[in-house]
């Protein structure tokens, strides 16, 4: 599991799939939305939350297509389906790997952008937590879309196609838990709740991403 974790994580950094182009489209994101809005500080504190989530998501979204298919073009994904290591694990180690490289420095990184939005000092907590909390619920959906998607044509669109409507649960209590948070307001609820879809993932999707990507291996 370790070797398999260390080889992911080389893949994605030489494969142009890691932090810096996750976090190269956050940042670019970022600074657009002011140039679209204008230099309305209340209006960007109080949507700031929004746009932020949704920079994390599209930027942990963007390396999908890559997840699988360096294993798939070198054969890997045959040996891995026929290995000791379960491919439930397999699968969440991948997981894991895609959350370390892409969500993780989203994480870190999303309170410093928030200072160009104008979020509260309040809410860069609350932000960093709502991205801790619900980043791995993207890697996690992410693999489950990649699984499905696996070896097929044109299949990075189709991921997206498939992926995006799973991440609205996310992104709704995500971007609520930094909206109340920011506004010092009750956060139990959608903390809770995006404690839960994550947990919730993190726990049944590894079987389905093994069940899915043994059907696409036959």
């Amino acid at each position: 599991m370790r070797a398999l974790l260390k080889r992911d994580l080389t893949l994605a950094l030489r494969a142009g799939g890691g932090f810096g182009l996750g976090l190269a489209f956050f940042l670019i994101v970022t600074v657009m939305v002011p140039f679209a809005i204008g230099p309305q500080p209340e209006l960007l504190a109080r949507i700031a939350p929004g746009v932020l989530w949704i920079g994390a998501l599209l930027a942990c979204l963007l390396s999908l297509d890559r997840l699988l298919a360096l294993d798939w073009e070198d054969g890997s994904l045959d040996l891995l389906a026929t290995a000791p290591l379960p491919l439930e694990t397999a699968m969440a180690t991948k997981a894991l790997a895609h959350w370390l490289t892409t969500g993780l420095p989203l994480t870190v990184a999303a309170p410093l952008l928030g200072v160009l939005l104008h979020l509260p000092a309040p809410g860069h907590l609350w932000l960093t937590l709502s991205l801790a909390l619900g980043t791995p619920a993207l890697s996690m959906i992410g693999t489950f879309g990649a699984a499905l998607t696996v070896g097929l044509k044109r299949g990075g669109l189709l991921l997206s196609l498939l992926v995006l409507p799973l991440y609205v649960p996310t992104l709704i209590f995500g971007a609520e838990l930094a909206r109340r948070g920011a506004e010092g307001l009750a956060t139990q609820t959608p903390m809770l709740m995006l404690a839960g879809l994550t947990l919730g993932t993190c726990a049944l999707l590894p079987f389905a991403s093994a069940a899915a990507l043994r059907i696409s291996l036959r």
